[in-house]
């Protein structure tokens, strides 16, 4: 069962895969790349085992990004990873896909090609500036060339309130969510480090879109998510779930008792 028909049904968990520096960006060194693998495959395996519904395989240690055209090495190295991942795991285990800043294309071939079943989309639609520039969407071209390539059974949640970026502007969250829908997203994701802005901005979403899933993209813990799951439906999950934090090996028993507090909402 693809990972978005449970939305409404069950809180879907999706843990977060973060890569170490790939092949060929400033700050990868020689012969990493073996490490860098073999740690996403453990850290995938680990989620699963602990109960999560799948994951997001994402280039976070690269540290610098081009804005919408990842280096070839990149779309490799990913390609590579994420074959490897769907391999070992079960079907149901629901492998995502995000190039950072915002490689849909990329993602998309991937996905499509690799046995990932949905793109975590950075900028669907919209217009916002991040660490590395102004990113924009192009639904046109980007919704076209997922029709050229046949994938439109690869879903896409839409970021539309981020760690990572700030609309240009000054968008109500309701309309960015409503057209964000319109083109072609199966769910939103938003999340904020205020948990009162967080669920605050859940609502809105919900007075405007009752029937649009809400993904809470960050900021969860074992110790906060009970609440901001009330009303989402789901999460996806990084440093919550990585010894020491981002970028550490994914622990399962923080997985498991972690899976377990959402299962009982």
């Amino acid at each position: 069962m693809h990972v978005f028909e449970n939305l409404g049904k069950k809180k879907v968990v999706i843990g977060m895969v973060h890569l170490g520096a790939l092949p060929g960006t400033p700050f990868s060194e020689p012969g990493d790349y073996a490490a860098v693998r073999q740690k996403a495959l453990s850290d995938a395996l680990a989620l699963e085992a602990g109960g999560a519904d799948g994951c997001v395989v994402q280039n976070a240690g690269d540290r610098v990004f081009a804005i919408d055209n990842a280096d070839p090495a990149i779309v490799a190295a990913m390609t590579d990873i994420v074959r490897e991942i769907a391999n070992a795991t079960k079907p149901e285990f629901q492998i995502g896909v995000q190039i950072l800043r915002n490689d849909l294309k990329g993602a998309l071939a991937i996905a499509h090609v690799c046995g990932g079943s949905f793109l975590r989309c950075g900028a669907l639609i919209g217009s916002t500036i991040t660490a590395s520039g102004i990113m924009e969407g192009n639904p046109y071209e980007f919704q076209a060339y997922r029709k050229r390539i046949g994938a439109q059974n690869v879903k896409l949640f839409a970021e539309i309130h981020s760690m990572h970026f700030t609309w240009l502007g000054g968008r109500p969250i309701a309309d960015i969510a409503r057209n964000a829908r319109y083109a072609g997203a199966s769910a939103v994701s938003l999340c904020d480090p205020d948990e009162a802005v967080t669920l605050d901005l859940i609502a809105q979403i919900r007075a405007a879109a009752p029937d649009l899933p809400i993904i809470v993209g960050g900021y969860t813990d074992h110790e906060n998510v009970a609440r901001i799951l009330a009303t989402a439906d789901g999460a996806i999950v990084g440093s919550a779930f990585e010894k020491g934090g981002r970028g550490g090996a994914v622990q399962v028993e923080a997985v498991r008792d972690y899976v377990d507090i959402v299962s009982r909402l």
